[in-house]
């Protein structure tokens, strides 16, 4: 299994949609994952080499676009799974980009070394604040029923996003 590196983009609002549609990755293998304003490019290990390429693309499809992309927001994000035996060299930082260790994407926690620790440590943590809400509702004379409507609406949401991602990599300590 290759390991890919990952990269966010943020680019404008609404007309971010409409313009680049018929953006898409330079190198075959590569992927561009569009959603709102962000774009994140996906470059397997075979493809590190391509990673500026990529990039500079996105770049020119915003300009051509007239939008404007925030290099300030740029993230880099290499994935390592540690259970391997043999070990992969990781490629050398890009200029300008910075290389992080957990990245959020769409609400859900990835950790470079592909443990779902982080996002569950998150959730929890959410979800221990909602029950506080909870019982300050209560105390303020909220009924059993409508307490229960809003943790399934609130906790019970929280617990099952997301899980699709994760199932089968949790750990037990997770």
């Amino acid at each position: 299994m290759s390991r890919p590196a990952l990269f966010i983009v943020h680019h404008g609002p609404a007309a971010y949609v409409v313009n680049v549609t018929d953006l898409s990755a330079v190198t075959p293998e590569n992927e561009l994952v569009k959603y709102v304003d962000d774009t994140y490019i996906v470059v397997p290990a075979s493809n590190i080499h391509t990673r500026q390429d990529e990039i500079n693309n996105v770049e020119q499809g915003a300009r051509t676009n007239n939008l404007k992309v925030n290099p300030s927001k740029y993230a880099e994000i290499v994935f390592c799974d540690n259970r391997r035996k043999t070990k992969v060299q990781t490629p050398p930082a890009l200029l300008d980009i910075k290389r992080v260790t957990v990245i959020e994407i769409l609400g859900v926690t990835f950790s470079n070394n592909l443990s779902a620790a982080e996002h569950v440590h998150n959730v929890i943590t959410s979800c221990v604040q909602t029950l506080y809400a909870l019982k300050v509702l209560r105390a303020h004379g909220m009924n059993d029923s409508a307490l229960q409507s809003v943790y399934q609406a609130v906790v019970i949401s929280k617990l099952m996003y997301g899980s699709s991602v994760w199932w089968g990599s949790v750990s037990p300590s997770d």
